[in-house]
């Protein structure tokens, strides 16, 4: 009841944004070659329904794989960073230069350059998905308590000490907020690579249908794309409400 009350303004809003296409549709009497009915989307969806889950299961694989390497990844670049000053000063200005080439034009760059297989993908979905979570969990580091580490450190404690038992734990917070971000681009930068070359995926499938003229399939793909990404939020939601009280039991120990 807790995370309804949170969901029913956006399950009001939906619901009143569905009627009124429905509406626009029915009363304009627009060609569903263009601007398909929400019923003409959910019968496509119906319809298709074993092709799409064909499709989409191929793009979950994908995305599963390159977002679980993708958070290994920004989690060892942003402990070297931490520990590494000269390096963090020479690659963060590159990071942030790589976030700055379009997805469009990876895409097609990677299929170019590592083919048709899973690779190119997965590099995809790494690159454009590591970068939030290495910036928020360096900002998470620079956020641990200055007393904390002095203590820490007047104790003995090494800097890797220091860094498991102080630096680490308070960027929690900041690295699930970066989890967060990242997996809204997960799915998108698979559909992404799919599109531009790929035999399966949620990205083919959106593809054909556009070229045989099935605006409703293709939308019938964005929805289970949104799905996707939700459930994916939904999972990172649970594991942070999940392990929060365990880990404040260790803070306050």
């Amino acid at each position: 009841m807790l995370y309804l009350r949170y969901i029913y303004p956006a399950l009001v809003l939906a619901t009143f944004f569905l009627a009124g296409w429905e509406g626009y549709v029915l009363l304009t009497d627009a060609s569903a070659l263009i601007l398909p009915a929400p019923s003409d989307v959910a019968n496509g969806l119906w319809v298709e329904r074993r092709e799409i889950l064909r499709h989409a299961l191929a793009t979950i694989g994908v995305a599963g794989v390159g977002f679980s390497l993708s958070i290994l990844f920004a989690f060892a670049v942003s402990v070297t960073l931490h520990f590494v000053l000269w390096l963090r000063r020479g690659m963060m200005p590159l990071l942030v230069a790589s976030q700055t080439v379009p997805i469009v034009a990876l895409a097609p760059l990677m299929v170019l350059w590592f083919g048709f297989g899973l690779l190119p993908k997965v590099l995809l979905v790494i690159l454009v998905t590591f970068f939030p979570m290495v910036v928020s969990l360096m900002a998470g580091y620079a956020s641990q308590p200055r007393a904390f580490r002095d203590q820490l450190v007047s104790m003995g404690a090494s800097r890797w000490a220091v860094f498991r038992r102080a630096t680490l734990p308070s960027a929690r917070v900041q690295f699930f907020s970066g989890l967060r971000i990242s997996a809204t681009y997960a799915i998108v930068a698979t559909i992404f690579a799919e599109y531009a070359g790929s035999r399966q995926g949620l990205g083919i499938y959106i593809l054909t249908a556009k070229n045989n003229f099935r605006a409703d399939l293709v939308l019938a793909a964005v929805v289970i794309s949104a799905t996707l990404t939700l459930t994916l939020l939904a999972a990172i939601l649970i594991v942070e409400r999940a392990t929060g009280r365990r880990f404040r039991r260790a803070t306050h120990a």
